[in-house]
């Protein structure tokens, strides 16, 4: 535990930078930022009555979807969204269900709901443009799904960056070659004949 938080001391914002370059290789360069301020703080909307009951709505909407009754979680989001038509969650939690129900299509709109609901912004955002990439990447959308995910990933989404890190062939290959790398420093082999250094 010292060690980490004397090493944390040692590391530079360009060793950071360097860093979240080979871990992170298809975020565009310059939008990667530290962890702690990646997620952008966007204000609550204001608690009415309303709210407070479309949350409770919704949270029993994913209690039913947990319990895989996706029909009355369903229900549960419809009420939500109909007391409260401009709160962004029940959209992006009705879109798991109504995705789960096999309508891919609804799942969509109201995908696109809730990101135009957010302004494209903070969690519920983050989540919505992960789901929507995941849908589009199963079409075999791929350069749209990329685009979502790389949204979600500059929102904090670290599911995203996984997902983007995945997508990305050059990455991946990169990634497996400096495993081996350090896989043979660790162990005290020579890393010259394997890449020619």
């Amino acid at each position: 535990m010292e060690m980490a938080s004397q090493c944390e001391h040692d590391v530079t914002p360009h060793d950071k930078a360097v860093l979240d370059r080979i871990f992170n290789p298809n975020l565009p360069y310059g939008d990667v930022v530290d962890e702690v301020n990646q997620q952008e703080v966007v204000p609550e909307p204001a608690v009415t009555n309303e709210i407070k009951e479309a949350k409770r709505l919704e949270i029993a909407g994913v209690q039913e979807a947990e319990k895989g009754e996706i029909l009355n979680s369903l229900e549960f989001f419809g009420q939500a969204i109909q007391i409260a038509p401009n709160f962004a969650s029940p959209y992006n939690n009705r879109a798991q269900a109504l995705r789960l129900n096999g309508d891919v299509e609804g799942a969509m709109q109201d995908l696109n709901k809730a990101i135009e609901l957010s302004d494209g912004r903070g969690t519920v955002a983050c989540q919505a443009y992960t789901q929507r990439a995941l849908i589009r990447r199963l079409e075999g959308n791929d350069d749209e799904a990329k685009q979502d995910l790389t949204k979600a990933a500059n929102l904090g989404g670290h599911f995203a960056k996984q997902l983007l890190v995945s997508m990305n062939p050059y990455a991946a290959l990169c990634n497996q070659m400096l495993a081996e790398v350090m896989t043979k420093l660790r162990s005290g082999e020579s890393t010259d004949e394997t890449y020619g250094s």
